[in-house]
This record gives C-alpha cells, sequence and structure tokens, in this order.
C-alpha cells in the first residue's frame, strides 16, 4: 500500500485483536465478561428503579443516579463489540465507530470520575456543614453541578475524533486491544504525535488527576472535622458514613490510574496485562459500584428487600 507523504489515509476498518497473547482463551473469558456485564447492567437498572420509586431517595442519590447512567453507557459502549470478538472472532469496527467509541469511552469515564468528585463534595458539605446541607445542595446546585460534569467531559474529549480523523494509518489498521482507545490509536499513526500525547496528558490531568487531588483536599479537611468530634462514637458513625464514597473511589481510581501509567511509564509490562486491566477499569466499577451503595445505604437496602417480599408474597 503505497501512500504519499502529504496523504491522510486511514483505512476504512480496523481490526480489534482482543487480548493479545490470550486468544486460544477467548471463549473461556467470555463467560467471566459476560457475568460481569449483565451483573452491572441488571444492578445499574435495579437500583435506578429503586430510586426513581422513591421520592425520599431522589436528592440523596442524586450525584449516584448519575454516576450509574455514566456507567451503564460505558460497559454498553465497550462490551458487546468485546464478547462478539471473543464469541464470533468478528473483529472489524468502522473507522468512524471506532473514533465514536474512544470519545464515548474517555468522554463517560471523565464524567463518571466527576460524579465521584461531586459526591466528595456532598459528604464535604454534609460532614463540615451539616446545618446547611440542604441550603448548600439544592436541587437547582446539584442539577447544575452534574451539568457541568457533563459538559466538561464532552467538551474536553471533543478535540479526540477530529484528531485521529487527521492522522495518516499508514503502519497498520489491526488495533492489539478489545476497544478502540486514543493511546492506542495514536500509535498506529505515521506521523508525528507529540501534540496530540500532551493533549491527552492535558485532559487526562484535567479530569482525573485534578479530580482526584480535589477529593484528597475535601477528605482531609473531612478528618480533620471527625477527628475534632467529642465523641468516640459519633467520630464512627461520621466516618461510616464515608465508607460507599471510599470504596468507589478506591475501585474507580486504582485501575484508573494504573492504565494511565502503565501507558506511559509501564514499557516492560506485558501487553495483555495492561489491556486486561484496562477492560477491568470497564468492567468492575459499574458492576461494584451498586453493590456498595446497596449494602452501605440502609434506605436503598430495605427498599430492595421491600419489594423483593412483596414479589415473593
Amino acid at each position: 500500500m503505497s501512500l504519499t507523504n502529504n496523504t491522510n489515509f486511514h483505512p476504512s476498518i480496523f481490526l480489534l485483536l482482543g487480548i493479545p497473547g490470550m486468544e486460544s482463551i477467548h471463549t473461556w473469558l467470555s463467560v467471566p465478561f459476560c457475568l460481569v456485564y449483565l451483573s452491572a447492567l441488571l444492578r445499574n437498572l435495579s437500583i435506578l428503579f429503586i430510586i426513581r420509586i422513591d421520592s425520599n431517595l431522589h436528592e440523596p442519590m442524586y450525584f449516584f443516579c448519575m454516576l450509574s447512567v455514566a456507567d451503564l453507557i460505558i460497559s454498553t459502549t465497550a462490551l458487546p463489540k468485546i464478547l462478539s470478538i471473543f464469541w464470533f472472532h468478528d473483529r472489524k469496527i468502522y473507522f468512524e465507530a471506532c473514533l465514536v467509541q474512544a470519545f464515548l469511552i474517555h468522554s463517560l469515564c471523565s464524567m463518571a470520575l466527576g460524579f465521584i468528585l461531586a459526591m466528595a463534595f456532598d459528604r464535604y458539605v454534609a460532614i463540615c456543614n451539616p446545618l446547611r446541607h440542604s441550603a448548600i445542595l439544592t436541587h437547582r446546585v446539584i442539577k447544575n453541578l452534574g451539568l457541568t460534569i457533563v459538559f466538561r467531559g464532552a467538551l474536553l474529549f471533543s478535540p479526540q475524533p477530529f484528531m485521529l480523523r487527521w492522522l495518516s494509518y499508514c503502519r497498520t489498521n489491526i488495533i492489539p486491544h478489545t476497544y478502540c482507545e486514543f493511546m492506542v490509536l495514536i500509535k498506529l499513526a505515521c506521523a508525528e504525535t507529540r501534540i496530540y500525547r500532551i493533549y491527552n496528558l492535558t485532559a487526562a490531568f484535567l479530569t482525573g488527576g485534578l479530580d482526584f487531588i480535589l477529593i484528597l483536599c475535601s477528605y482531609i479537611v473531612i478528618l480533620y472535622t471527625v477527628f475534632h468530634l467529642l465523641s468516640k462514637a459519633a467520630r464512627l458513625k461520621t466516618l461510616g458514613t464515608c465508607g460507599s464514597h471510599v470504596c468507589v473511589i478506591l475501585v474507580a481510581y486504582t485501575p484508573a490510574f494504573f492504565s494511565f501509567l502503565t501507558h506511559r511509564f509501564g514499557h516492560h509490562v506485558a501487553p495483555h496485562i495492561h489491556i486486561f486491566v484496562a477492560n477491568i477499569y470497564l468492567l468492575i466499577p459499574p458492576m461494584v459500584n451498586p453493590m456498595i451503595y446497596c449494602i452501605r445505604t440502609k434506605r436503598i437496602r430495605d427498599r430492595f428487600l421491600q419489594i423483593l417480599t412483596s414479589h415473593k408474597l
């Protein structure tokens, strides 16, 4: 395939390899992937349904509702194609579909991390200024925060499809991954990609990196406030209200940081390990987050048990 130096070329289709080095067990891998995906769908839809029918849960769970919707779209954007690779060896993905998938995954992951930051702000106000919680976090403020997070994710990552479209892919159309990802795609380009890497690093910092710093700051203030409470029982009870959110933070940021760092510094990390962790980042949080909030939030747990027992009767 010959190309002139000034021609921007992109193939009509890319080929997704799945998890390189693990092709022989793709069929076996599809079983836990499918079960995790179905579990994520069932749990998130159940939580959204419970919150929808219980008006007392609307405002307290508003940010978690937005996180659940983002998690559902993220997993649905990636998993059907991954399963088609594992089951039917359907590796083809159209160029435009690949760009849309990369944009949706990156922007929605940014939104999910933004909602986790908003939940940290909610915990900060509830613990450090409890008497003014309802006055500060009004329905209008919560709605505007949610819209700002969505707008930020869409705005920061909207240049991605155009940047990827301008590149020439004269090396190969084979993507050694289970889904389309910005950093993976620019590695296939035959042009200079330094500006692209700087853009991606900046966008990543302005979402996950900055959000994580702000979450840390909020929890430093929360811990300072909690350990100045006179009663040990009050300290434990107050910390207990943060337990579910801390678990969500760990579930979201642990694979995210691993994936981000190995892309840039983990040159000796085996490709299949990196790709497997990248898939965990899209799969595990949508499945685990509803379970965390169902277990840790008494009102959701009670409402869920009430619905189950009413159906049995």
